[in-house]
């Protein structure tokens, strides 16, 4: 096969080849805000991929072994990575959920409360935010979209963005081997 014929037939793949590939696809916006986007198919339908989401069942089949949730525009979801803690324990993840649209979407606002982050990062966290959508393929394929944004400037900001690109494709990834 010749070299542009390679890449022909990789551009028109089916999407079921390379479903369970995580694509960065992360870019800098028109106003050059960043964007860290990921993006990947699971194989399962829509309404189980949302439970999968905005259940504490669901989290705990993939995310974190402690989690507790409010799921609705203002409640929460708490997380601790430690099964021998709770959420009410140091370590715990809080994402207050600003907004969602059933099955199409959810906007979790990203607080950076862990002490390893420096301080001047913490305080200027209040724009920073995770937007997941539920795209519906079709037979019984979901394709999930991942873009964090609100990130502020300078080499902290930059050291937590590589931060998060990598534990948010490590969590991701975590999902995917549900279904291998």
């Amino acid at each position: 096969m010749k070299p542009n014929s390679v890449v022909i037939f990789l551009l028109l793949c089916p999407i079921s080849l390379w479903g369970q590939e995580i694509n960065n696809t992360s870019y800098v916006s028109s106003v050059g805000e960043k964007v860290l986007r990921l993006e990947f198919v699971i194989p399962v339908d829509k309404h189980e991929a949302w439970n999968l989401f905005t259940t504490a069942d669901g989290w705990k089949k993939w995310a974190t072994p402690v989690v507790s949730m409010d799921f609705r525009v203002g409640g929460y979801i708490l997380t601790n990575y430690d099964k021998n803690k709770t959420v009410h324990d140091s370590g715990t993840i809080r994402l207050p959920i600003l907004n969602y649209l059933e099955r199409e979407m959810i906007t979790l606002k990203v607080i950076l409360n862990n002490e390893a982050f420096p301080q001047k990062v913490r305080q200027e966290d209040a724009n920073l935010q995770e937007i997941i959508q539920f795209i519906d393929l079709g037979k019984g394929k979901t394709k999930i979209i991942s873009s964090m944004i609100g990130w502020g400037v300078g080499q902290d900001w930059d050291k937590i963005y590589r931060f998060f690109a990598e534990g948010n494709e490590w969590t991701y990834r975590q999902l995917i081997k549900l279904f291998k």
